[in-house]
């Protein structure tokens, strides 16, 4: 908007210098043409401007890209009808799962930057660089960031019928049975295979990888025992813990779950080195008017205030962020970076 101010000043700046220096009866032309141009480009910044304030004038389409069921899913569920509060329309979650979550990122990356499209943005996403030799967009190019919603350590979880009750255990028994012990994940280069592939690489064992696209049908294979164990995060399975469908057997982070207060961390289980988790946050398209980016940061951060949400949020083991577009914008560059470092350690080759 700034730099339309700027060329309509520059042109009318120009177009009176250039008029001093005509014949007088060629003014008058030229004064003619350059009000026309100014009203034109005139005419362009007024909907931007009469956009940003009205946002939003129509539901928000809010884009997972990954199944239902999972985290990610979980998440936008979970905010959804506090954001629509907030924001005076209604958001209209798609989940369009496949390729790593590609499809629906690139969808996003494609759509028109009128904040009418967004994109829930995960650390998922972030691996992708290290893992794809190319994609069809740029993660830091393509996306404005908005907010970094969520952060939430992975948990180490296993199905009942399998005889480990500790991380050791667990262990003792992928050694004398390696290859009936599969690990779930919700795809190739999530958080919760890195997982995986970690406590291979730390302790020495060769679990199989089973992915699924998303963690929501990974997750339905681990309830009915189809696989055995799975890294994933408590907004998708606290409810079957408690419920005894699954049992939890460490916490991926540096320190104990507020939820699970009894679950030892990797470390302490004896298998320093393993640790794993997910944030999520909100993206939109690149060059959405920065009207936009702030009205949809406010409702987030409003919205993760509001004592039923963070309630339900703390309840589900998850740490609320909400940080701001320039503080998220430098973070997902950092995890570009570090995973990228993790999908290497994990002896991962992109494709």
């Amino acid at each position: 908007m700034n730099r339309l101010k700027a060329r309509v000043a520059f042109i009318t700046c120009a177009g009176a210098d250039i008029a001093r220096s005509m014949k007088p009866e060629c003014r008058d032309g030229l004064r003619y043409v350059l009000r026309r141009l100014c009203c034109w480009l005139l005419a362009g910044l007024l909907p931007v401007i009469a956009g940003a304030a009205g946002y939003p004038e129509k539901p928000i389409r809010l884009i997972v890209a990954a199944a239902p069921g999972g985290s990610a899913d979980a998440m936008a569920r979970t905010i959804q009808p506090y954001l629509a509060n907030l924001l005076g329309q209604s958001i209209v979650i798609d989940n369009r799962a496949g390729a790593s979550g590609i499809i629906g990122i690139d969808l996003v990356a494609k759509a028109p930057p009128d904040g009418y499209t967004l994109l829930v943005n995960t650390s998922t996403h972030t691996t992708l660089p290290g893992l794809k030799a190319k994609l069809p967009f740029d993660l830091v190019k393509d996306f404005t960031p908005v907010s970094l919603v969520v952060s939430q350590a992975n948990l180490l979880v296993v199905h009942p019928s399998v005889p480990a009750q500790s991380v050791r255990e667990l262990v003792a028994l992928a050694r004398a049975r390696s290859s009936s012990i599969n690990f779930a994940s919700g795809g190739v280069g999530t958080s919760p295979h890195l997982a995986g592939e970690l406590l291979n690489l730390v302790a020495g064992v060769k679990m199989a990888h089973v992915p699924y696209k998303g963690a929501g049908p990974a997750l339905v294979d681990l309830l009915g025992a189809h696989v055995q164990i799975m890294f994933v995060g408590p907004l998708a399975i606290a409810q079957h813990i408690k419920a005894g469908r699954l049992r939890v057997l460490a916490v991926s982070n540096s320190r104990r779950s507020s939820v699970f207060p009894e679950v030892p961390t990797m470390a302490e289980a004896g298998f320093r080195g393993v640790e794993s988790g997910t944030w999520y946050g909100i993206a939109a398209p690149s060059k959405t008017p920065k009207a936009t980016v702030d009205r949809l940061y406010a409702a987030i951060k409003q919205g993760v205030s509001t004592p039923e949400l963070r309630s339900r949020f703390e309840l589900q083991g998850v740490e609320i962020v909400a940080s701001s577009p320039a503080e998220f914008a430098p973070y997902i560059l950092e995890q570009i970076a570090k995973l990228t470092k993790l999908v290497r350690a994990a002896g991962l080759r992109p494709e």
